[in-house]
């Protein structure tokens, strides 16, 4: 069965860049976004990997740990890790599983028969802190992931699960949120959201973002 939104991520103990990872006891109460590559030195993929190295303080700031994979090995990866840090001007700071077994990539639907029956697809998980997977997202090889659209998620992410609203399409950090429609007593209302509310519709409530 593939894996779902609010499925628990599968646990695994695997070599990295880092030393072997044990998942579950590395992820401990932080949010993990895992992201897959389809082998080394291919040129989108570093991009990427120098991409979320360089936005490292961002995730920090989150609370997220980032944690990427690719089918080759740990020796093959440290090479790779030098022409990364070279062109794209920054210092790796997160671990790259080696699955040369598929062991994760079978666990997580990585590899896509109809694609290819040996590489990951460009595979991207956003996992809480309670090992449940909240978002996925499966790129094509050929097409680089936007990982400030990421971020956003996440962002969007903890602020719902801390507040009953919604984000609308295109939101950033600041803009304003939805209400959730299952709110509808007033004094409730006037207690979560003193900063008021515009109703476009009885369905369409606009409110300041609550955490701001």
């Amino acid at each position: 069965m593939s894996l779902q939104l609010g499925s628990i991520a599968p646990d695994f103990e695997q070599a990295s860049t880092e030393g072997t990872i044990r998942f579950h006891e590395w992820a401990g109460r932080s949010w993990v976004i895992l992201f897959s590559h389809p082998k080394d030195f291919t040129p989108v993929c570093t991009t990427e990997l120098g991409v979320v190295a360089q936005l490292k303080p961002e995730f920090d700031k989150r609370g997220v740990k980032p944690i990427a994979l690719s089918v080759d090995d740990v020796d093959s990866h440290k090479r790779w890790t030098v022409d990364i840090e070279e062109t794209q001007r920054t210092k790796l700071n997160y671990p790259i599983l080696a699955d040369v077994d598929r062991k994760v990539s079978t666990l997580y639907g990585m590899i896509h028969p109809q694609a290819s029956d040996t590489l990951t697809v460009r595979s991207v998980f956003i996992i809480d802190p309670n090992k449940k997977i909240r978002l996925t997202l499966t790129y094509p090889a050929s097409t680089g992931r936007n990982f400030d659209e990421l971020l956003r998620v996440i962002d969007s992410l903890q602020l719902t699960d801390d507040h009953a609203v919604a984000t609308p399409a295109n939101w950033k950090d600041g803009d304003e949120v939805v209400i959730v429609p299952s709110i509808q007593d007033p004094e409730v209302l006037a207690q979560k959201f003193p900063k008021g509310y515009n109703a476009v519709r009885p369905y369409l409530r606009l409110t300041p973002q609550p955490n701001r």
